[in-house]
């Protein structure tokens, strides 16, 4: 159990009087606030609050216990205003959580300007594929693909992405050019399988309000995008990748994307996940107010035939896992 966090839980849903008012207040799930609260009571061996069907109050031990707590939370108050105070020379080690494909292609390439910047902010990055993955819990900030939902965490979307279908000029020039996407079933799709094991094989798109799928297949499955990535540029078969990690082999001409008047209603967006203590931190802060900026500008430097026009939305092989994409009931 987060101990300070739980005080800050406890100490909010006291002055709000409720955990639903607590919740707003801190900006986290009313589930999130009461777990951790019964938390709290637990290690104590008492009861902080009394519930009824007409809400909660403060029991004898409850309200003995604010009365102890209240300099803490004055403490911590002061605290946030020195660091509010440092936002003009901030500094301290900020630990950044992502996968490895948006670390090399979209923030370390930015980290050179984030340094010049802020001097003194120094960062760690670690590999970090979802919210429960080992590091995670260190990271004050989260950088993700999809639709990540984890109790504590404040989930803000960076960008919108757009999955693109993807090959090198000789594939295309050697097995032709698919006129439409159930076509794609007749070529080599390398796929790639996500962190929970689900192997992405069911392609949707959608086209003037027309839908069209295909049940793919190939010969690599890898859930490194870096092998599928080099596989495809060296000729070997077609896969989808969001625009956003591909956009040098494009510039290049190492790539080519087709059937781009289709597009993915389930193409992940780039979210920031990140706990609401967290972002008094002038360090955190900062760096998320230039992810935003740097991830706004990507979007607007879209070329128009890339443009996202369909708003992502979780498909539903991500709500009830399978082994395949193409397994989940429709």
């Amino acid at each position: 159990m987060d101990k300070l966090r739980a005080l800050e839980y406890f100490i909010a849903t006291a002055q709000a009087r409720s955990f639903s008012g607590a919740a707003r207040e801190l900006d986290v799930s009313v589930p999130a606030i009461a777990r951790l609260v019964s938390a709290l009571e637990k290690s104590l061996g008492v009861n902080l609050f009394e519930r009824t069907p007409q809400g909660i109050k403060l029991t004898a031990d409850g309200a003995a216990y604010l009365d102890m707590c209240q300099p803490l939370l004055r403490q911590l108050t002061v605290a946030d205003e020195a660091l509010r105070g440092a936002a003009s020379r901030p500094r301290g080690t900020l630990v950044v959580g992502c996968p490895t494909i948006l670390s090399q292609r979209c923030i370390v390439p930015w980290l050179p300007e984030f340094h010049a910047l802020y001097p003194d902010i120094h960062i760690d990055m670690r590999t970090v594929d979802k919210p429960t993955a080992v590091d995670a819990d260190v990271a004050e900030v989260q950088v993700l693909y999809g639709w990540p939902d984890q109790p504590g965490l404040i989930r803000k979307r960076l960008a919108n992405t757009r999955l693109l279908i993807c090959a090198s000029p000789s594939y295309w020039r050697t097995h032709g050019v698919p006129a439409r996407i159930r076509d794609l079933e007749a070529h080599q799709c390398l796929l790639f399988r996500d962190h929970e094991g689900t192997v992405i094989d069911f392609w949707e798109h959608e086209r003037d309000g027309q839908k069209e799928s295909a049940s793919v297949s190939g010969w690599l499955v890898s859930t490194h995008r870096d092998d599928i990535l080099d596989a495809v540029m060296n000729g070997q078969g077609v896969a989808r990748f969001t625009d956003l990690s591909i956009r040098e082999p494009l510039r290049r001409g190492q790539l080519v994307p087709v059937l781009l008047e289709w597009e993915s209603r389930h193409s992940p967006p780039v979210n920031l996940l990140y706990r609401s203590s967290q972002r008094r931190l002038p360090r955190v802060r900062l760096f998320m107010d230039f992810l935003a900026a740097k991830f706004r500008r990507m979007e607007e430097e879209r070329e128009p035939e890339l443009a996202v026009h369909i708003t992502p939305e979780r498909p539903d092989w991500y709500r009830r896992r399978h082994g395949r994409a193409s397994a989940t009931p429709r």
